[in-house]
């Protein structure tokens, strides 16, 4: 069994809103259980743009998508605990698209950094999966869109963009609680 990397990258749409819920949110839920958060980019491409600019990703020309890397103090604790709270304030069921956000900068994705974290996304996504065939969930009947890609490199945004939403409370944000708990078996 190798060992699991307190790192992980999640894009869940707008970075903005991803940072607000994990950094605010559920960190009240599991106190001191992120190390540290920065938004930023990052491609599922080995060969990818370096080091592109805000404006670059949104044009939808490098691929990038918008996300969180999160270091977690106690992986082996809150690694499972955090994927499924990615799940509740976005929509993993569409394809590169969060509300009015479109294009591959906005998709839903996971980028992980060795083989257990892939074996614990793979079990929160079929769990997940498997209460939508059920009938079990707001997304019922469809099928979840998240991708999961091993982590290339990590470009992090602007200062301006980290804590945005933080710093500008009434900024935009089209995230917000779509289930109260992950649908448990």
């Amino acid at each position: 069994m190798s060992e699991l990397s307190s790192n992980i990258t999640l894009g869940a749409g707008c970075y903005w809103g991803t940072e607000k819920y994990i950094k605010r949110d559920f960190q009240k839920m599991f106190p001191n259980s992120i190390k540290s958060a920065s938004v930023g980019f990052m491609s599922p491409f080995e060969d990818h743009k370096k080091n592109p600019s805000y404006r670059q990703v949104c044009t939808g020309e490098t691929g990038h998508v918008e996300v969180l890397n999160v270091e977690l103090n106690e992986p082996e604790k809150h690694l499972e605990e955090l994927i499924k709270f990615f799940f509740l304030f976005h929509d993993p069921t569409t394809e590169n698209r969060q509300g009015n956000d479109v294009g591959t900068q906005y998709a839903s994705a996971i980028f992980v950094n060795d083989p257990e974290q892939k074996k614990i996304v793979d079990k929160v996504i079929n769990d997940l999966q498997s209460h939508l065939d059920e009938n079990k969930s707001p997304y019922h009947g469809n099928k979840v869109m998240t991708l999961i890609h091993d982590a290339t490199e990590f470009y992090p945004a602007h200062d301006e963009h980290q804590e945005y939403l933080f710093k500008n409370p009434n900024g935009y944000c089209n995230h917000y609680m779509r289930m109260k708990e992950f649908p448990l078996n």
